[in-house]
């Protein structure tokens, strides 16, 4: 068991919890949440030792062997299976005396030293850590690559399979889905839901925590609230205490009770009474989630696109790769204005290879790209990152990008991204990557794109600022290709997915629980055409209603949730003695534009309900 008793940690003298008191039991999996800066990185530092409590105690069973992430890797020669199993401390140092023992020829030791590395399951030592290479997405080739030739996100998978072949008894993640795939998120999933040990996991990604963890550790005004549940369970508990504390309670019900009034409408018939009850039930999500971040220091929206091409961009047999080697060929792919769609794909398939097609960052080897007269495309990628001027202010980069708006209104502007005050114009260069890929986020946004291409856009991203980017693309009007390994995310926005596999680009008529399905199949016997037709509907000519149910559902809860935070701000009496008045003009229309939006969306959902009581009759 691990015990905090009246603990209070600090970190260069500033307070980050007190008096916290808290026992978490062998076996348990939780997830430890909180805002940015909040310490949770701070306690993960508390139990390895590297800091130590201001007050209080930590009592942890002395025989236990804790296992987390090295922040960095050096350039070694070692090659990547013998840097996975340097993981394994027990198993390296029976090795070492079976080697000192056999040079002396001590029978008996080198007897003993055998049963012990039988005991720890030594013998199958390289299938365990090969196992977990190729779950994070490692070749058998790669296997003896020395560490020093590997770049820095494969590296850090590198020291997630070292901390996974140690044979904990706590294991300490800290982001171990960041540089990971979707198919390596799966699988380290599945891998930690086996896990026997005590888990403590630090993650921005819900779909994951949700799989994975039976409690939440929340940070939150220096004290550490332990929650039973995974991470919807907490977002519904949060929510009901936020509700109590705050006016928006009041404001959330009086909305729900104006939706509840044109539910009572449709009640009364006996052929819409099942989707009346349905639609109570979407409401009650939809007040928990929007109450859950009400909080939030993120708010802001896409810009509507001016003009778009129809098409937007076309690939015509095209090629892709690096240099003169094709990765993908025959690319056929005509993307539309409004088409939101997701890349799915094993590691390595070429998904960023495409998506780098699609920007125009590299030529196609062979066949045609076309943009369409009027294409305005906003490109997000990790290594835009690095474009970034360390020496300059997130100001000096808006001012570069658009030297005609003044720098109150772009001040106003990043305060939505959480860039207030000095920090609009402090240097770059110390900026997490959090905050890095917020301010790249915020310079794409001011483009006004008409076209979205975005890869990974999440890494780094707390779920705080998740939740927001995932408001405002389900609110976005242009089009949009998405990879990402937070399903989340894909799931709430994208309509539609394609399959980067076997060097092409297929339609996948599926959804992510097909995908992954999909993933669990060997890659040469099943089509991804064959795994989703398993789980479609029965007759060919039916439409998957459920599945267009769901996303409107979202969609919905969305608009409502928007148009929630439009009324508060509309009540507030401050807002109208402001002086931006075009700002409050802008929310009014939005506000009117949003309800109109909504009222026509709880028609369609109807409509939807109703031919699906037909196809089932």
């Amino acid at each position: 068991m691990i015990l905090l008793r009246n603990l209070t940690l600090a970190r260069a003298g500033r307070p980050l919890l007190e008096g916290v008191n808290l026992s978490l039991h062998a076996g348990q999996k939780v997830g430890l949440t909180g805002a940015n800066g909040c310490g949770k990185s701070s306690l993960f530092a508390l139990f390895t030792g590297d800091l130590h409590q201001e007050a209080g105690d930590l009592e942890l069973p002395p025989s236990w062997v804790i296992a987390h992430v090295g922040q960095e890797t050096p350039a070694l020669a070692t090659g990547a299976l013998d840097f996975t199993l340097d993981g394994d401390v027990e198993l390296r140092r029976i090795e070492a005396a079976l080697r000192d023992a056999e040079d002396q020829h001590d029978g008996e030791a080198i007897a003993h030293l055998h049963m012990d590395y039988g005991h720890i399951d030594g013998y199958s030592a390289n299938s365990r850590a090969a196992a977990l290479l190729h779950g994070l997405g490692f070749s058998d080739a790669d296997f003896t690559r020395p560490v020093a030739e590997f770049s820095g996100g494969w590296r850090v998978r590198l020291n997630l399979a070292k901390a996974l072949m140690c044979r904990s008894d706590l294991l300490l993640l800290d982001e171990p889905t960041n540089h990971l795939d979707l198919d390596a998120v799966i699988w380290l999933e599945g891998w930690l839901r086996a896990y026997r040990g005590t888990l403590l996991m630090i993650s921005h990604d819900r779909d994951f925590l949700d799989a994975v963890v039976g409690h939440i550790a929340h940070i939150e005004g220096r004290r550490l609230k332990l929650y039973t549940g995974n991470y919807s369970f907490f977002e519904r508990a949060r929510a009901e205490q936020l509700a109590l504390q705050q006016a928006m309670f009041v404001k959330q019900q009086r909305e729900v009770a104006h939706l509840k009034s044109y539910i009572e409408r449709f009640r009364a018939k006996a052929t819409k009474a099942r989707q009346a009850q349905s639609r109570i039930k979407a409401l009650a999500r939809m007040e928990e989630v929007t109450a859950a971040h009400v909080d939030t220091p993120f708010e802001f929206r896409f810009f509507e696109p001016v003009g778009s091409p129809d098409p937007l961009l076309m690939l015509e047999d095209a090629a892709a790769g690096y240099g003169d080697v094709a990765v993908l060929r025959g690319l056929t792919l005509n993307l539309r204005p409004g088409e939101r769609l997701g890349l799915l794909g094993r590691n390595g398939a070429g998904k960023s290879t495409l998506i780098r097609l699609l920007a125009g960052e590299a030529p196609p080897l062979a066949g045609i790209r076309r943009e369409g007269k009027g294409l305005k495309i906003g490109y997000f990628a990790q290594h835009q990152l690095e474009q970034l001027r360390p020496d300059e202010s997130p100001l000096w980069h808006m001012n570069h990008l658009d030297s005609r708006t003044r720098d109150q209104d772009f001040r106003n502007y990043l305060g939505g991204f959480n860039f207030h005050g000095e920090m609009a114009t402090s240097k770059v260069g110390p900026f997490s990557g959090g905050e890095k890929s917020r301010l790249a986020l915020a310079m794409l946004i001011w483009q006004k794109p008409n076209l979205l291409l975005l890869d990974e856009p999440t890494n780094h991203l707390d779920l705080e600022m998740r939740h927001a980017l995932t408001l405002a693309l389900s609110e976005y009007e242009g089009a949009m290709v998405l990879v990402s390994h937070d399903r989340h995310l894909l799931r709430t926005t994208c309509d539609g997915f394609a399959l980067v596999s076997d060097g092409g680009l297929k339609p996948f008529d599926g959804d992510l629980d097909d995908y992954r399905k999909w993933l669990d199949q060997p890659a040469e016997k099943v089509s991804p055409q064959e795994t989703a037709k398993a789980s479609a509907p029965k007759r060919a000519g039916d439409r998957n209603l459920p599945r267009e149910i769901e996303q409107l559902e979202r969609r919905m809860a969305q608009l409502a949730e928007e148009k929630q935070r439009l009324d508060a701000r509309l009540a507030d009496p401050s807002s109208y003695q402001a002086a931006d008045k075009a700002a409050l003009q802008k929310s009014t229309a939005r506000q009117a534009e949003v309800a109109v939006k909504l009222a026509e969306a709880e028609e369609k959902w109807l409509a939807l309900h109703e031919a699906l009581e037909n196809q089932r009759a």
